[in-house]
């Protein structure tokens, strides 16, 4: 069975100065399949699924504590690092300063 509400976990960075500051913008990195923009279409990929979305479907039921990947998943997109930058759909700090 599945749940009928499902609690989602959203990455984001800003490139505000003070991240606290009202106006500061914040971005989302999307990933390949995870549910996000209502405008895309959904991803289908039967039988199979992406792992890192999987996970992040599965981490939204617990906290980070259960789920220390996720600090160091934040980690690696604070450093811009290519491998983990290519596992996500968009990067939406490419060409520019990390978050």
């Amino acid at each position: 069975s599945i749940t009928k509400e499902r609690t989602e976990v959203i990455l984001q960075g800003t490139s505000s100065l003070d991240p606290n500051d009202p106006t500061a913008v914040w971005e989302e990195f999307e990933f390949k399949c995870k549910p996000g923009d209502l405008r895309r279409r959904p991803c289908l990929i039967s039988p199979y699924h992406y792992r890192l979305d999987w996970l992040m479907w599965f981490a939204a039921f617990q906290t980070y504590e259960q789920n220390e990947w996720i600090i160091h998943l934040a980690g690696k997109l604070l450093a811009q690092e290519e491998e983990t930058l290519a596992l996500l759909a968009t990067n939406p700090f490419a060409g520019r300063d990390p978050p």
